[in-house]
Parts: structure tokens; sequence; C-alpha cells
């Protein structure tokens, strides 16, 4: 039986980027085995008076309302209803060409495998190099919107933590996974391009925003996952970093951002006891062992 794709994309007041990306993946959208469907996270700039007339096969949702990427995320996999899902961002697209026959023919040799994670160009533009000698290889996460789930595996674990908002949700998922012996592969033969600046992101004004919430993921990531014997030390190292490499240096964002990220903590007490599903020291052993999520790829004449 042939194998069936979903493309699940989640956007929020990004019109522009979203037509462009799927002016980009036009091809995949045309494909029988492929279907698309994308949740707007209550925009304000009619991204779907815009685009539904354009692509009357794919399928639109909205949150009424704002609801954040991890909860706009779970209801675009609770539709999912074909053997893969495939997350991109709104601001992603594919530089491989026919990435799906590679993807299939891994997961058809790989049964253990349940995320694939694809290489990473991150720019504005598309590399002009994109040859690369790099394998596939087991890892310990993977890239939230650049990846291929085996809907099978994804069954096996629960939702993403709508209750995170913003960040660690694939880290999240990743240690629900690797307790199930379901593993994670970066999978570099399929190459997509992020078209961001991430330079220029510090400069955001959404900077600590963004900060305050990968540092409470990761404090939330602790207290779920690891052996409590593990953790003080832990956050206790990711504080000093902060306060070393950015507060001390005069980064007063970083410091608010430090300060409610702490906060954010102590109010989600009751949801980390909910969920907790903490890893062995044996577990934690294996896990650490395993190689870093790979996120940014570079051409290697770069």
């Amino acid at each position: 039986m042939t194998a069936t794709t979903t493309i699940i994309i989640t956007t929020k007041n990004r019109k522009a980027e979203l037509a462009f990306t799927l002016q980009k993946i036009q091809t995949l959208l045309q494909r029988e085995d492929v279907n698309c469907i994308i949740c707007d996270d209550g925009s304000t700039d009619g991204t779907i008076p815009f685009l539904q007339p354009q692509y009357p096969h794919i399928k639109f949702i909205q949150n009424l309302k704002s609801e954040g990427l991890i909860y706009s995320r779970n209801r675009l996999m609770q539709l999912v209803t074909t053997d893969y899902a495939i997350s991109i961002d709104d601001d992603l697209h594919f530089i491989t060409e026919n990435p799906l026959e590679s993807i299939y023919a891994f997961f058809d040799k790989n049964p253990k495998v349940g995320v694939l994670s694809f290489r990473i160009f991150w720019g504005i533009s598309q590399p002009q190099d994109v040859f690369s000698l790099e394998q596939s290889h087991r890892m310990k996460s993977f890239a939230g919107g650049a990846h291929v789930f085996r809907m099978r595996s994804w069954h096996e674990i629960p939702n993403y933590p709508d209750w995170f908002i913003f960040y660690g949700e694939e880290d999240f998922t990743s240690f629900q996974l690797f307790k199930k012996n379901i593993e994670i592969h970066y999978f570099p033969k399929v190459l997509v391009n992020h078209r961001v600046d991430i330079k220029s992101r510090k400069n955001n004004t959404d900077y600590a925003l963004r900060l305050r919430r990968a540092l409470r993921a990761g404090w939330y990531l602790f207290f779920l996952f690891y052996p409590l014997q593990i953790i003080p030390r832990k956050i206790g190292y990711s504080i000093w970093m902060q306060l070393k490499l950015k507060v001390f240096k005069g980064d007063f964002k970083a410091f608010y951002a430090l300060s409610l990220a702490l906060l954010d903590l102590s109010f989600a007490i009751p949801k980390i006891l909910k969920n907790a599903n903490r890893l062995t020291l044996k577990e934690y052993t294996i896990y650490q062992k395993l190689k870093d999520t790979k996120l940014y790829w570079k051409p290697d004449n770069k």
C-alpha cells in the first residue's frame, strides 16, 4: 500500500511568508499522496480569506483567538489521518526536490524510528551549494518546524504540552519517545530553507519574551524528566550562564526574562507534578550519550 503524508503548518499574521512557502511547495501539494492542513492562530491580517481561494484543496482551520504555537500543532496532529505528518514553519520551504521518496524509504528500512529531522539552512535566501557528506544518525530531539512524524509513533505518546505555549515541545516529545524506545534521527537527505536572519533576532521587540519562554521550557523539562538528584545542578548552571554571559554584560532584558521565567516555573509546579515521566539514572546516562540535536547546517565551503 502506498504511503500517505499530511503537511501541517501553523501561522499567525504572516500572510506573505505563508504565501511564499505554499508557492515553493506547490509541487508537493499537487501530489495525490499528500494532504495539507493549515492552522491560523487568530490572525488579524486576513490570512485565510487571502489564501483559501488559491488553494481549495488545502484544509484551513482557525483559532478564533491566539492559543499559541503548541496548541495549534496539537489541533493539526489530531486531524492527520495519513501515515506521516510533515511539520514545517510558515517561513520554511524544501530545497530538496521530491523529498517524500527518500523519507518513505528510510522509514521502511528503520521501523524503530518515529521522527526524522531535516537538514536546515537558516538564511533569507537559500544557499548556492547544497551538497553535504553528512549521514543520518540518531539524536536526542528534532526541529519543531522541520520534521516528519510517523503517526503510529505519535499515537503512542502524550500530545505536545500546550501549557509550554512556545518552545520546548520537541524535547518534551523526544523524552516521551525515548521512554517508548522510539528513535529520532537526523535526516540530511532532505534540505530545507528556514528564511530567518538569526543575528537580527536579538534586536527584535520580542527578544525578552522569547528568552523567557525558552528558559522556562528548559526548566520545565528538567523537572518533568530528569532524575531528581540531577536537577539542582542543571538549574543552577542554567541560571549562572544567563547571568555570566548576558546579565553581567549589561543585558538587562535578559535579567527581566530570567526573573519572569523563574516565576513561571513556580506557577507550573502542579502541571509538572501531574505530567512527570522521569528517566532512571541508567536511562539518563544512555540519553546523554545520544548526539545533540542538529538544528543548523552550513555549506561545507563556508
